[in-house]
């Protein structure tokens, strides 16, 4: 960010702060149908996270998809007892999901899968 400065976008988020400080989002109703949908994507180290909370600054709801998972993998989660129906090697020692364990079995079930 330039000069440390906290509520200035990422270098690769400009386009979308132009848009913002313009006032586009404004416009549209909080619960409108007509709502525009932006989806972050991008690698580990990215700055997903920062955009996000740059947009959560700005007044724009944001749905943490990483978050939502989490949680349903964490211990008590609903996705748990599906997900160690299929691969019971990836419950974790907490009673969550082990996702290096599920990680694992799923390339394992996939190996097996193509020898057949």
């Amino acid at each position: 960010r330039p000069n440390g400065a906290k509520d200035t976008p990422p270098d690769n988020m400009a386009g979308l702060a132009a848009i913002a400080a313009a006032g586009v989002g404004a416009r549209i109703p909080a619960r409108s149908s007509t709502a525009t949908v932006v989806g972050l994507t991008g690698g580990i180290g990215m700055g997903k996270s920062s955009a996000a909370a740059w947009f959560r600054r700005c007044g724009f709801r944001v749905h943490d998809a990483d978050a939502t998972v989490h949680s349903l993998y964490a211990a008590g989660g609903a996705a748990v007892e599906p997900v160690c129906a299929a691969f019971p090697s990836a419950r974790g020692a907490d009673g969550g999901i082990d996702r290096a364990a599920l990680s694992a079995a799923v390339a394992t079930a996939g190996r097996e899968a193509s020898v057949q």
